[in-house]
């Protein structure tokens, strides 16, 4: 199977933004000749000292006397606005500004035109435009601008008009949207589009993403991050997106570093390593691992050679973090992965991104890169899949949909109504409109006819929580590099997880538990040396979200290699209800949650506030490697799709889930053997 070519096909002539930040066409690692340097703003800082092969940088020993045991904050860091070709095509016209306000608790207006707010702002929020044609489609609607006069624009005026920001619009927009791109590309390919223009259009769109992002800062109570997408995929239409944080909004490069530059993911690490060397610090965050068809977590490089100590360091050094899950469907596992799991059938998206072909499982999941991992580490290779979890959401509206109740969709127009996602049935009119538009296909189910390829399968999802000393762009990025974060399936719950040797239960009641948990142990996120035949004991402890349904159990995931084959094993170690966990099966009782699809109450009295255990592995060996995360279920509850059906007075779309269990992951600690 092909992963990428060698060359984009509209490299040569002229390349979109090749002037504007560093690389060149094609797979700039495999011909470093063909690269130029990176462009920063000067700065007196000391440049970087150059990477360790094992160990990423930026790493920093916090203040033990700053909050030395640390708050947990909640935030986005993957947020589109009108900036980005797709979501302006979607009807979004919000900016970055926008996204901000709307992260700090105010409302703004969907393109499908109500408002929309958060309940609870958020710590922190990163606006994460496309790299990729950045601003270029909102500038080509615009006939006043050079890029709105080119005459394969001419369509895209229809985008501009706020009359057309509607569903009325929805065939023209997704057909104008379709045919510029690949013209746009051939334009700039043969000349016949200046370069220069381009360049300036996408130099004003990152000026104004950079400049909302020093705008809304505000150090101790709310954190921007600057931030954007870099959009690649396989010639398959296998997803390698991922999403570039920077450690600070003063050390910047002159415009991010995109698909065009390179389509192999190695280009944007070789990019960003270069920057470090001048003291402009970054991390990339995969996304949507779930539709890369088996590629995100390959064991070759781009070239198809197996993954040696430099490939895996270089990926680990940038890409210390995953998000496993997002509005696209969860990637912590699949049931064809992990069929001893009950729970990994949690909201999956089956589909390769923006596409409706299937997903090949395999080399798709975090779970069984972790394990693939484990794998590599036991032949003597760098484990470039040592990394932690994040949630986001992805949003196309500069707005987060975290709550099932409130779900209002991810792509503007396209999804900003029940029966265009799937849940509530169509009209014969706008069953007639999907089929034309020809973005979904229309399904009959027990005699209804139901919009499906894609929006259904989506989530009300995510959020990254973080463990930091403050809320500010340091402490809160610390926090990432050490991978001291967890990732929740929207609500606000907290997890944590300590693992060392000899806690005990007394523990869990003394006031000094934090303490003695960071002083005697490694947080999730760190590494645990064995210590002869000892086996560790690890505090796993979560807490509920008081807007969001009570604490079910909690669990955690252990993952481990004996000569090379995997194994897993889910085990609940802290039961709701005065339940106990049950030794041969490593499962709770059933604590009888239930809920009322006629009107989505749940039963009252069930479930925990906390859940707090010190656990030991009953099938602990000190000789193998292994990692351990925490996973905490709530009670059940209904999934946004039926909401919609209860709001519009009819059954739930009977091939979706009715209810689901809304949940929080941490990352892991990994266990690392005395002969290692």
């Amino acid at each position: 199977m092909s992963r990428h070519t060698n060359e984009p096909p509209w490299c040569g002539a002229g390349l979109w933004l090749v002037l504007l930040a560093t690389g060149a066409c094609g797979d700039t690692s495999q011909n470093p000749s063909r690269e130029t340097p990176a462009q920063a703003p000067a700065t007196n800082e000391t440049p970087a000292r150059p990477p360790e092969l094992a160990m990423p940088p930026g790493v920093i020993v916090a203040d033990a006397a700053a909050n030395a045991t640390r708050t947990a904050f909640f935030g986005d860091l993957h947020v589109h606005t009108t900036y980005s070709f797709d979501a302006f095509a979607f009807g979004t016209v919000a900016t970055p500004d926008d996204a901000y306000r709307f992260a700090q608790g105010e409302p703004i207006e969907h393109p499908a035109g109500y408002e929309v707010r958060l309940r609870t702002p958020l710590d922190f929020y990163a606006v994460t435009d496309h790299a990729q044609f950045l601003g270029g489609v909102a500038q080509a609607a615009d006939p006043s601008t050079p890029f709105g006069q080119l005459p394969h624009a001419e369509d895209l005026h229809f985008f501009n008009a706020p009359e057309n920001r509607t569903t009325d619009g929805l065939v023209e927009r997704v057909s104008a949207f379709r045919g510029f791109i690949p013209q746009t590309r051939t334009g700039v390919a043969d000349g016949s589009i200046d370069i220069g223009m381009v360049n300036d259009v996408a130099r004003n769109a990152w000026a104004d993403i950079v400049g909302a992002a020093r705008r809304h800062n505000q150090p101790g109570r709310f954190t921007t991050f600057v931030a954007y997408e870099y959009t690649s995929s396989t010639d398959e239409r296998g997803n390698l997106h991922r999403n570039v944080i920077f450690r600070d909004a003063d050390r910047l490069p002159a415009l991010p570093f995109s698909r065009l530059h390179s389509q192999n993911p190695e280009g944007l690490w070789d990019w960003m390593d270069r920057l470090r060397a001048q003291g402009i610090e970054a991390l990339a965050i995969p996304h949507n691992s779930n539709g890369s068809n088996g590629q995100m977590f390959t064991l070759e490089d781009w070239a198809g050679n197996p993954l040696d100590d430099g490939s895996a360091a270089r990926r680990i050094r940038n890409e210390p973090l995953v998000e496993l899950t997002q509005i696209k469907g969860t990637s912590e596992t699949h049931p064809l992965l992990s069929d001893n799991d009950e729970w990994a059938d949690f909201e999956l998206m089956p589909y390769r991104v923006g596409t409706s072909l299937p997903s090949q499982p395999s080399g798709s999941y975090a779970r069984e890169a972790l394990l693939n991992g484990l794998r590599l580490a036991d032949q003597g290779t760098v484990n470039p899949y040592r990394f932690g979890f994040v949630g986001a959401s992805d949003n196309h509206t500069g707005a987060a949909p975290l709550d099932e109740e409130t779900y209002f969709g991810k792509v503007g127009i396209l999804d900003g109504r029940p029966d265009l996602r799937g849940s509530v049935p169509l009209t014969p009119d706008i069953a007639a409109l999907v089929e034309e538009a020809g973005r979904l296909r229309v399904e009959e189910v027990e005699g209804r006819d139901y919009a499906t390829g894609g929006y259904e399968t989506w989530s009300a999802s995510g959020l990254t929580g973080v463990w930091a000393e403050e809320n500010t762009r340091d402490a809160i990025y610390r926090a990432f590099r050490r991978k001291e974060t967890f990732a929740t399936s929207g609500p606000r719950i907290t997890v944590r997880l300590f693992g060392g040797y000899g806690f005990d239960d007394t523990l869990l009641t003394q006031a000094a538990l934090l303490e003695e948990a960071y002083t005697r142990g490694v947080s999730m996120g760190g590494e645990l040396l064995g210590a002869d035949d000892t086996s560790p004991t690890f505090i796993a402890w979560a807490t509920r979200d008081p807007a969001s349904a009570a604490l079910q159990r909690l669990q955690i995931v252990k993952g481990w290699t004996i000569d090379g084959a995997h194994h897993e094993q889910v085990y609940d170690v802290a039961c709701a209800d005065s339940g106990n966990v049950n030794p041969a099966t490593h499962r709770c009782p059933d604590n009888g949650a239930s809920v009322d699809l006629t009107d989505c109450s749940i039963a009252p009295g069930l479930g925990a506030g906390e859940l707090k255990t010190v656990w030991r592995d009953p099938d602990f060996d000190p000789a193998h490697r292994a990692f351990y995360y925490v996973r905490v279920l709530e009670n059940p509850t209904c999934r946004w799709s039926t909401w919609d059906a209860v709001r519009a007075g009819v059954p739930p779309n009977p091939n979706l889930h009715p209810t689901l269990q809304e949940r929080a992951w941490s990352s892991p600690i990994w266990f690392v053997p005395t002969a290692n």
